[in-house]
């Protein structure tokens, strides 16, 4: 098969489905970000396949079809052991519950699928042989480096608020401004945010603060007053405007709730997490690296505050650090992560049996707990070699006291 010019290595495996697909009668493409990314030669995370088969069709076809939307058109399609979503060309009702839309149509043509989609760089379809159909322009705005609305720019964020967010996430990702009308028809329709179910709030928030270009988006979501429409932030208007200028791509929503509650201690990690729906693994990474840049802004760098920073929470440490007081610390920390005597307790040479049995006439309680993190403090600092002949010398000479 001859590729096109624009053609990325990612589809060759994927081509195969489409292939299938069409030699049973329906015209099938690829869609959305999968062909934009393509055309700007960035990095594809997902391939999303369009076509004119019905989920019932597309379970004739493959032997293995997981009905993972089936009712909204969408199913995995797993083909050599990897997973494809093949979605149904379709058009979409209201969206009342503003998750997902209250009935779908489905039809047999693109063009009519195209049309109701967000913007024009997103409403590109690539056919198995790599020749684009591009309906409105898409093409040329990501020459221009556009965002546009596909058709009226009133009706598309209507139908779904959330697109309004999803504007200003692209300017994060891609670096792209806002075109005119939708700008305009986006500070309009702003107050629609409120209508958003949280969670898919939360879920844009998330992917715009990982942009390469945040800095852009908040500044943005500043001059388009979106931050007015967001819980916590609507409450604390100001606290948007305390960002730091030199914001760059962060890891993950709990670094961005660290952030936050740096900025405004009065409100809580388990505020921002209750109020953004976020999952209790968030909760703890935000409590977690809050405790270290607290610690940090006291003590600097240390092994103790590199034993106790979970190995997942180093780079957004890193990069809190580098916003918050413009130090970059990734290289001390892998150093000092390199060299610790032991990097868990489990590894310690002495455990809460041996030491009770050490004291047998102290009643078991909280001072075991806390003095065998004495002496994890003290191994980790290099001050007690991590043997049982010198903890337990060790001990002898610092028995524990017992209030």
């Amino acid at each position: 098969m001859r590729m096109k010019k624009n053609w990325n290595e990612t589809f060759e495996q994927a081509v195969k489905v489409l292939s299938i697909i069409e030699q049973n009668g329906y015209e099938t493409y690829f869609v959305g970000g999968c062909v934009r990314d393509s055309l700007l030669n960035r990095p594809i995370k997902d391939i999303d396949i369009a076509t004119a088969a019905l989920p019932e069709e597309l379970m004739d076809i493959f032997d293995s079809v997981i009905p993972v939307g089936i009712e909204h058109g969408t199913v995995l399609v797993r083909f050599n052991q990897v997973s494809y979503e093949v979605t149904t060309f379709r058009h979409e009702g209201i969206y009342t519950d503003q998750r997902r839309p209250d009935d779908v149509t489905f039809i047999r043509h693109i063009e009519d699928d195209l049309q109701r989609r967000d913007f024009t760089i997103n409403a590109l379809a690539m056919d198995r042989h790599g020749e684009i159909k591009d309906l409105f322009s898409g093409r040329e705005d990501l020459d221009k480096q556009l965002i546009r609305s596909v058709g009226t720019a009133a009706e598309r964020f209507m139908e779904d608020p959330l697109r309004m967010l999803r504007g200003v996430r692209f300017t994060s990702q891609l670096g792209f401004r806002i075109e005119k009308e939708t700008y305009n028809e986006l500070y309009r329709l702003r107050a629609e945010i409120e209508t958003i179910a949280i969670e898919r709030i939360t879920d844009e928030l998330t992917k715009l603060f990982q942009g390469e270009f945040v800095q852009e988006a908040i500044e943005y979501m500043k001059q388009l007053k979106l931050y007015a429409h967001i819980p916590l932030w609507k409450e604390h208007p100001g606290l948007i405007h305390k960002l730091p200028e030199n914001l760059s791509a962060f890891y993950s929503i709990a670094e961005v709730i660290t952030l936050f509650h740096y900025l405004d201690e009065t409100i809580t990690i388990p505020t921002w997490v209750r109020e953004w729906k976020c999952s209790n693994k968030t909760k703890k990474a935000s409590l977690q690296l809050f405790d270290a840049i607290e610690y940090f802004s006291k003590k600097e760098i240390d092994k103790w505050l590199v034993y106790t920073l979970p190995v997942e929470n180093q780079l957004s440490f890193n990069h809190l650090t580098c916003l918050l007081f413009n130090k970059e610390v990734k290289s001390d920390i892998e150093k000092i992560y390199n060299n610790l005597a032991i990097t868990n307790r489990a590894q310690l040479k002495i455990n809460g049996h041996e030491l009770q049995a050490l004291f047998p006439e102290l009643p078991k309680g909280r001072w075991l707990r806390n003095y065998l993190e004495k002496i994890e403090y003290e191994v980790v600092m290099d001050q007690l070699i991590n043997t049982k002949s010198d903890i337990k010398e060790w001990i002898l000479c610092h028995p524990p006291e017992i209030d």
